[in-house]
């Protein structure tokens, strides 16, 4: 998914997200309960879980939000029952879109991100319906300079499966979900920081968009992004001009 824009991407994606910052707590607590939930409450046994504590101490939450939060899915405390849910549907000029939910109202989900796809000019399509064009992966970005060959094989011996340099120098290193954390390891261990590091789906490849259809996906990601329910959105969109 080589594109001249992907750091422009990127750059613009972490800006959003920045604004969005009040919203992140509510999404990582409910990752934290639905980890612990599936995989226990023990950190050195649960992975996902790991990888939500790690997102809550980014976030800087307080280490007695996630002690609690994790007591509520194991049953030592009264808790919300949340269930996952993913959506797929088309977007603008026929972009990708993935849409990961928790909610403890399967109904009114789906009615919120139905409404989302319809009012700004997306189709909410059939489970499978774009998942094949994206591929679940640890990603790691970096910045336009970044020491190729080196980060090459420091990734490839830690594990990796693919190093990829984009058109405008950004650098992707790619592995299996599983090696994410040994991965992650390994580069820090050699000093290299990531600008994006996370267990995503990645697009196999991409739309283009310019102009008023940039800003159009823009618009739909953002109004989807902010429901309530809504815990991640992927894309297969390149936002030239949003």
């Amino acid at each position: 998914m080589a594109g001249h824009s992907k750091w422009a991407n990127i750059q613009h994606r972490k800006g959003r997200q920045d604004e969005k910052r009040g919203k992140i707590w509510t999404r990582i607590i409910r990752e934290i309960v639905v980890a612990a939930r599936q995989g226990g409450g023990d950190l050195g046994m649960n992975p996902r879980l790991r990888l939500a504590v790690e997102k809550a101490k980014a976030a800087n939450m307080p280490a007695d939000t996630v002690k609690k939060n994790i007591d509520k899915a194991t049953g030592s405390l009264e808790g919300v029952n949340y269930e996952e849910i993913r959506y797929e549907g088309y977007g603008i000029g026929g972009a990708a879109l993935i849409v990961d939910c928790m909610t403890d109202n399967r109904v009114r989900t789906v009615a919120e991100v139905r409404h989302a796809f319809s009012k700004y000019g997306g189709n909410l399509g059939a489970e499978g319906s774009v998942a094949f064009q994206f591929k679940h992966v640890g990603q790691f970005v970096f910045a336009p300079g970044t020491d190729e060959d080196k980060l090459m094989e420091v990734a490839l011996d830690a594990g990796a499966d693919d190093v990829v340099t984009d058109d405008d120098g950004a650098i992707e290193v790619l592995c299996a979900p599983g090696a994410f954390e040994a991965v992650k390891a390994a580069l820090a261990a050699a000093g290299f920081v990531a600008e994006v590091a996370e267990v995503t789906m990645r697009p196999e490849n991409s739309v283009e968009l310019g102009g008023d259809d940039a800003t159009r996906m823009q618009k739909l990601i953002d109004v989807i992004e902010d429901l309530d329910d809504v815990q991640a959105v992927y894309h297969n969109a390149e936002l030239q001009d949003a």
